[in-house]
């Protein structure tokens, strides 16, 4: 079952393990690669484009191969969405959707020295007018939400530290229930954890489609899709 929302491509098949005779797999090497070098942004406008990078160990970019299964089976949702990266780091996510035609990004980032480089990549992509930051604990976001504009449907980007579901859980699943309860009809929340995430702490669990892109597991949620079938029951 794909996730809600329109499409114009399939996902890409997930990489395969570690090929035989010992060495790394390519799509290994390339992550190791992607660690330490800038993102760079897949499609859209701004395709080829890298984005500024200072390597931390708070910082885990989404791995390339998941952003680009991501936005595939997004398709064309994203254009005219508000996107919401609340996890922002290195805001590949968010840029990426900007690129892609997305009307705005609004970007959590609790670092702010990293803060600082999404400034420096809003300025150098000539997109601080449709870029807002907001440095501090996008945690905090559970108990009021900033001024997010209702106008369009949102895209919200829930990918954190993966470690947070073990040590956050609570606040984290306070965060999905607030952006839930706040987004406008037609918004898309998209969760990504690691693939021994179990799907069933989620709120309302039966409302969210899975799809395994390893190492990570993306969930989805379309906000006012579930209520109408259960109107229709």
């Amino acid at each position: 079952m794909p996730p809600p929302g329109r499409r114009r491509h399939d996902a890409p098949q997930a990489a395969h393990g570690p090929r035989s005779g010992g060495g790394p797999s390519p799509e290994a090497a390339g992550d190791e690669a992607a660690a330490t070098s800038p993102p760079r942004i897949i499609g859209g406008s701004l395709g080829g484009r890298r984005l500024e990078f200072a390597p931390d160990p708070r910082t885990r970019p989404m791995k390339e191969r998941v952003r680009e299964a991501l936005f595939n089976l997004l398709g064309y949702t994203v254009e005219g969405a508000i996107v919401l990266d609340l996890f922002a780091g290195t805001g590949a996510l968010g840029f990426e959707a900007v690129s892609r035609g997305a009307s705005a990004a609004w970007f959590g980032e609790r670092h702010f020295p990293t803060a600082d480089v999404l400034r420096r990549s809003a300025k150098a992509l000539e997109v601080e007018d449709r870029v807002t930051i907001r440095p501090g604990d996008v945690l905090l976001w559970a108990r009021r939400l900033p001024p997010i504009p209702r106008t369009s449907p949102w895209i919200a980007f829930v990918s954190p530290p993966w470690e947070m579901f073990a040590t956050h859980t609570d606040e984290l699943l306070a965060l999905v229930s607030a952006v839930i309860a706040a987004a406008p009809p037609g918004s898309q929340i998209v969760v990504e954890a690691e693939m021994s995430f179990d799907p069933a702490l989620l709120p309302e669990p039966e409302t969210w489609t899975p799809r395994p892109i390893p190492p990570a597991l993306l969930l989805f949620r379309e906000i006012g899709s579930h209520r109408s079938a259960a109107a229709e029951e």
